[in-house]
């Protein structure tokens, strides 16, 4: 019999970070292996220039305890490249990802299936006898319940952004 405490667990919980950087080669890389190197999944990487060309923006939802979270942010901030990082999760903000979801649809379920698109406010942009495409935008937990919706039908291929995130309000990442 063991004398040893039980470990506490720690929760892991969905986080997003907002990071500004430099748009040069190779700080996307620099930022990403903070978190490889802690053993962190990266779950979504939306990276994009924004209204300075001389910027991009970072958009990453993980998986990990907040602490830990807190930890990576702090080691981002040392890159020089970096402008500014900011946990965002407990923040007011506006969050949305864009999916184009390719599912079976013969003839017979294809109505079904586009009467469930519109109430998703999801977009038809390719029809075949076979199939049918639909893009598909809002939050994560929106295009979540949208796939399962639809897996009953066969759904054959999936490509999604990832979250982009803008603080609500006057405030600014």
């Amino acid at each position: 019999m063991s004398n040893a405490l039980p470990t506490p667990q720690v929760r892991s919980e969905r986080r997003v970070l907002s990071v500004l950087v430099d748009n040069v080669p190779g700080v996307l890389l620099r930022v990403v292996a903070l978190f490889r190197r802690r053993g962190i999944n990266i779950h979504s990487l939306a990276v994009s220039v924004t209204e300075d060309p001389a910027v991009s923006r970072i958009t990453m939802t993980v998986e990990c305890p907040a602490a830990l979270a807190e930890s990576v942010v702090k080691q981002v901030r040392r890159v020089v490249e970096v402008r500014r990082v900011r946990d965002v999760t407990d923040a007011p903000r506006t969050e949305r990802e864009l999916a184009l979801v390719k599912v079976n649809a013969p003839a017979g379920v294809r109505s079904e299936i586009l009467e469930a698109a519109q109430v998703f406010r999801a977009r038809p942009i390719d029809l075949t006898e076979k199939t049918v495409t639909l893009e598909v935008t809002g939050s994560p937990e929106k295009i979540d319940a949208f796939l399962n919706l639809v897996a009953r039908h066969g759904v054959r291929e999936v490509a999604r952004t990832g979250s982009v995130v803008l603080l609500r309000g006057s405030a600014t990442t």
